[in-house]
């Protein structure tokens, strides 16, 4: 019997880690072959060589060098250069993750090659369609014949918008996965606290990336301010946007905040273990946090990770200074047990088992 063809979309660096353990599975699994297409959306070595290194991802058969510009050019050249990928290849279907310009590149082209999608994370919802990452998320579940919902808020948000029965799954979260198989490998070969003279809970860690936090230099600025009225140094692993705007507006933060370069993978979850909280507006490292039992403050106005919140374990406080700054000295709790909200750590494994049993 021939194996299926599963080809697999990514561009941005949550991915790949997502990535790491489905494709761990796929190989595993049995009558599955897998074809990795890398768009390049993130495509510096700090930002995309160092994971596919550490992480042990197959080096993608198609690199297609699509990144740096808007999110109209992205996705449209990503589109173009994939659907050439998909002609060629002639895939049974297509697996895409998450909510980046990468992944609506990847599920528009398959759908209208008539290519079933299969969409990691769906269903998740912030319920701002300001956000690009929103728009993505809604265009991609609407043209997936396989959605696979990290959370039962996910399969909620689903059934609000006519998506329902078998094409939606519950597996879990694959980022729960990373952090149960990599956490210890993380332990064993990360220096960074060493290096960068850190001791483990005297220190908070940031990220922040996100176009509507980087591209207002009075939001920037505010939540750069909130950082560092919390009386602890902050780590921020800079994303490129960032440094770049601040550059532009003429921003120095305080030096209680610790610009860093974006680190690995295996680094950043010694940072996250290590951190006393962490302040973040990414959706993976509110996560992260969670799993590694650390508080959380989102740099939002809204999260699609809502479970967190009513946990009590994240709090939203958007780019407001005194509230950013108040958390910071009166955190969240933290997480009482890692993972429960999304799963067992087993997901990568359903994933795989439903992709061998699809039937399009």
């Amino acid at each position: 019997m021939t194996a299926k063809k599963i080809l697999t979309v990514v561009g941005a660096r949550p991915q790949f880690v997502k990535a790491a353990v489905v494709s761990r599975a796929l190989a595993s699994h049995g009558g599955l072959t897998e074809v990795i297409v890398h768009t390049g959306q993130h495509f510096d070595d700090n930002m995309s060589t160092v994971f596919f290194d550490e992480l042990g991802i197959p080096t993608p058969a198609f690199n297609l060098g699509v990144g740096g510009g808007s999110h109209a050019s992205n996705t449209g050249r990503a589109m173009e250069a994939i659907e050439r990928v998909m002609q060629d290849e002639a895939p049974d279907l297509v697996l895409v993750y998450g909510d980046t310009d990468s992944t609506l590149a990847g599920a528009l082209a398959a759908s209208k090659l008539c290519i079933p999608v299969a969409h990691v994370e769906a269903g998740l919802r912030s319920f701002n369609r300001r956000m690009p990452e929103e728009v993505n998320r809604v265009l991609t579940d609407h043209v997936s014949n396989l959605l696979f919902t990290p959370s039962r808020a996910a399969i909620e948000n689903l059934a609000r918008e006519g998506i329902s029965g078998s094409k939606v799954q519950s597996v879990g979260d694959v980022m729960y996965d990373a952090v149960r198989v990599f956490t210890p490998v993380a332990q064993r070969r990360s220096v960074i606290l060493s290096t960068l003279g850190l001791r483990s809970g005297e220190y908070a860690l940031a990220t922040l990336h996100r176009k509507e936090n980087t591209d207002e230099p009075a939001r920037l600025r505010s939540i750069l301010d909130g950082l560092a009225q919390g009386n602890v140094p902050v780590v921020l692993p800079l994303h490129p946007r960032t440094r770049n705007r601040m550059a532009d507006f003429g921003i120095r933060p305080d030096p209680l905040i610790r610009l860093v370069d974006p680190v690995g993978y295996f680094d950043m979850m010694l940072l996250e273990r290590g951190a006393s909280m962490i302040a973040t507006d990414s959706g993976g490292v509110q996560k992260e946090a969670y799993f590694h039992g650390v508080p959380c403050i989102t740099l939002r106005d809204e999260t699609e990770w809502v479970e967190l919140v009513e946990l009590g374990v994240n709090r939203l406080v958007g780019a407001d200074t005194q509230a950013i700054a108040d958390a910071m000295i009166n955190p969240p709790r933290a997480a009482l047990e890692s993972g429960g909200a999304y799963g067992d750590g087993h997901s990568a494994e359903r994933i795989a088992t439903l992709l061998h049993e699809f039937q399009a």
